[in-house]
């Protein structure tokens, strides 16, 4: 989360880029995200060339001896943040635009790989070096405040933040997952070292690195030490779509700075038949626009056949089963208007889950868990496709609390039920018996059916009421006088205080 110290530091890093001349947002964001890149790329090759020294592996640093720019030879370390940071402004601008932005325009060796794709047409805008300067002074601050407050996912959060600057930012429900919203959800799949992932509207690809992230600290010996799967991981586990090339050249850095050398990240419009991919892949996790505009005439006809609607978040829905294999998963967020919704396409397509495929889970969250970007109240649907029913129980549990305070501060408080999701989520069978007044309980299908598959947790969620005696009328009067009495008598000595 981005604390007001952190807001600050991005503000002041903002206005430099405003009074240097560089006023368009979109720009300003692009910009600080090569930047931030760039610092990453330096700070993330010397962790990797740890890990590989701790894990007995070999490991070519990026920034070894000598690096080809164009017909020049130059010597690679100069190329590092941790050492151009400290030239003057001059060299330094001669240094960025000279030799470290063609640099990372052509770091990636395959040429038809997602990073070389988007960041070839990548631009450095900075007009002058005296403006280069105090940038690069500001995004140390920038990382020192961030280290000190021990915050994950930097580039993410500070993104987010940035966003929130565009006029535009929310208008086709594009609004960055929390970072602790996506690792829970990772957390509830447990990715395996064999599973194809795939976000079908990826942005700046936060649930696939947070895969990534979750398999190199969980099954870090069984990915990178088995050749197969190493180069699986590499090369072949990760997918994601989007129709912004911003957040596809941000998304692409984003995993590659991640340690993941070639995803498959393209410019697609999921929607459309553009998109031909079925029965594919083994997981989708997935945060789809909520109210995106959308033209009716591109959207594919076999999705409209499932869930004949304009809304973006059903028919979203109906991709994931189309996209899924038999037995792959899905863990994605939908309004709430998703489960409650009484138009036929809202029941065509919680019929469709719920009689079709196997619904696992349905939880509730509260509605400040995206803010301050959006007050929408959303909620995760996790199911399997089975493409022959499978639905029995289905667990419900209303998140009331994930660590932050549910204002626009978003700031962080002891409540958290994040770690009881996850716990209770593997271990169902002790749900069973749980009382419908708890924060997580069963439903049997059966009970969905009969409610026209409504799966509003509000639905089958039950309140206790206590029941407050009050005393009689007669003894509520007889203590107002009383009460009327003593103020009578303490007015009275305080006017024979002030006489005298």
């Amino acid at each position: 989360m981005i604390t007001g110290e952190l807001k600050n530091r991005i503000d002041s890093l903002w206005e430099i880029f405003w009074t240097g001349g560089l006023t368009n947002p979109l720009d300003v964001i692009e910009q600080m995200t090569y930047l931030m890149f760039i610092h990453d790329l330096d700070e993330s090759d010397n962790i990797h060339a740890k890990e590989s020294s701790m894990l007995g592996l070999p490991y070519d640093s990026v920034f070894a001896k000598e690096v080809k720019i164009g017909d020049r030879i130059v010597e690679g370390t100069q190329l590092k943040w941790s050492v151009f940071h400290d030239y003057p402004a001059d060299r330094m601008y001669s240094v960025m635009q000279e030799m470290v932005f063609p640099f990372i325009k052509n770091l990636h060796a395959n040429k038809d790989s997602a990073y070389s794709k988007y960041m070839g047409d990548a631009i450095f805008k900075l007009p002058t070096p005296l403006m280069l300067s105090k940038v690069v002074d500001a995004m140390d601050e920038l990382y020192f405040q961030i280290d000190k407050l021990k915050e994950s996912d930097s580039r993410g959060d500070v993104y987010e933040y940035l966003l929130s600057k565009l006029s535009t930012a929310g208008v086709n429900g594009q609004f960055r997952t929390p970072r602790h919203i996506i690792k829970m959800m990772v957390e509830l799949m447990k990715p395996s070292p064999d599973d194809i992932i795939c976000d079908p509207s990826c942005g700046t690809a936060g649930f696939l690195v947070e895969s990534g992230e979750y398999l190199k600290a969980n099954r870090k010996e069984e990915v990178f030490f088995d050749r197969t799967k190493r180069d699986h991981f590499m090369n072949h586990m990760f997918h994601g779509f989007d129709m912004d090339r911003t957040m596809l050249r941000i998304g692409a850095m984003n995993m590659m700075t991640h340690g993941v050398e070639s995803p498959i990240i393209e410019y697609r419009d999921s929607l459309s038949d553009q998109n031909p991919d079925r029965d594919k892949y083994s997981l989708i996790l997935a945060n789809p626009p909520f109210k995106g505009s959308l033209d009716a005439d591109i959207v594919s006809p076999d999705l409209l056949k499932v869930c004949k609607t304009k809304k973006t978040e059903l028919l979203f829905l109906t991709l994931f089963i189309r996209m899924l294999k038999v037995g792959g998963r899905c863990a994605c967020i939908v309004p709430d208007g998703v489960l409650f919704g009484s138009s036929k396409a809202h029941k065509d397509i919680r019929k469709e889950i719920v009689e079709n495929q196997k619904l696992e889970a349905v939880i509730s969250m509260p509605s400040g868990v995206f803010k301050p970007y959006a007050g929408v109240s959303t909620a995760i649907i996790i199911f399997t496709k089975t493409n022959y029913g499978g639905t029995d129980n289905i667990w419900f549990y209303d998140m009331q609390a994930d660590g932050y305070s549910l204002d626009d501060k978003r700031a962080a408080v002891p409540e958290n039920d994040i770690p009881d999701i996850i716990s209770r989520f593997y271990n169902l069978d002790s749900e069973m018996n749980r009382k419908r007044t708890e924060k997580s309980f069963m439903v049997p299908k059966q009970e969905i059916v009969d409610n026209e598959y409504d799966l509003s947790i509000n639905k089958y969620k039950e309140t206790e009421y206590e029941t407050i005696e009050y005393p009689p009328t007669s003894e509520i009067m007889s203590d107002i006088r009383n009460i009327e009495r003593q103020i009578n008598q303490e007015m009275s000595e305080l006017e024979k205080l002030l006489n005298k």
